[in-house]
């Protein structure tokens, strides 16, 4: 996660927002790849293993979520215990998933922005009209195109390759750059986003990570200890963790502080 990858970042989502937004008809060209004249139809919307490579993927990244959920979990039920991971991984996996895959994708954008998918246009036997990737007043109401969430949860796998060992970090990033554009292919492929859905969804997503990253782990000013993690969660959920002993007749004392 250093300035490169952000500077590389930001002059994709540059060139990609200028490019199709200059000439959004390229959205179509590229959407009418997978699109068949014939059926009027994107056919690998029909293949089953098209589906279950799409319905795996999600799998992938949620497998890779699951050990920052479960400590997350656990230390709130017994916050006498302490955390299962680093709580440091912890706090970076959990605040990027829910920001990228969720508030920035599904409860910001998607709620919003109106734009129709590919399925849903005239240019593919649709009847809405399809817009620009920055044009909101699209005719579609709810779970829109714009951008793709589940584009955004497959570059999420860009943070655990962040917290991959050094010597293993670049193949990491390699692997989740590969999963992410499969995902994202496979979307295309369906009618069910643009590119620039799944581009922008990727890209938002790195900064979204970058971001995250630079606050828990490099900046001197807000980057978090493991044991400061621990404790806060220790004290949050202390108070009820006391209650429900004391209703099971057992008598808990007051947290314990970060020092002992």
């Amino acid at each position: 996660m250093n300035r490169t990858g952000l500077i590389v970042a930001l002059a994709l989502a540059l060139a990609i927002g200028l490019l199709f937004g200059i000439y959004p008809e390229l959205d179509l060209k590229l959407a009418s790849l997978f699109y068949d004249e014939a059926s009027r139809t994107f056919p690998l919307k029909l293949n089953a293993l098209a589906a279950i490579a799409r319905d795996g993927a999600m799998v992938i990244a949620w497998v890779l979520a699951l050990p920052a959920i479960a400590a997350l979990i656990v230390k709130l039920a017994r916050p006498d215990r302490p955390l299962m991971i680093s709580g440091r991984a912890m706090v970076f996996l959990l605040v990027t998933l829910l920001l990228s895959a969720g508030v920035l994708t599904n409860l910001t954008f998607k709620s919003y922005w109106g734009r129709p998918r590919p399925v849903a246009v005239s240019q593919f036997n649709g009847d809405q009209s399809f817009v620009p990737w920055w044009d909101p007043r699209g005719a579609c109401a709810r779970n829109c195109s714009f951008f793709s969430g589940e584009g955004a949860t497959a570059f999420w796998t860009y943070a655990p390759a962040a917290l991959a060992p050094p010597a293993w970090r670049p193949l990491a990033y390699a692997a989740a750059t590969l999963f992410g554009v499969a995902t994202s292919g496979l979307r295309m492929a369906f009618g069910g986003h643009f590119f620039t859905d799944v581009a922008i969804a990727g890209l938002v997503t790195f900064l979204v990570i970058w971001l995250v990253h630079g606050y828990v782990y490099r900046w001197t000013s807000t980057r978090l200890s493991d044991e400061r993690v621990d404790a806060a969660l220790t004290r949050f959920a202390w108070p009820g963790y006391r209650a429900l002993q004391r209703w099971r007749g057992r008598e808990v004392g007051p947290a314990p502080s970060a020092s002992s």
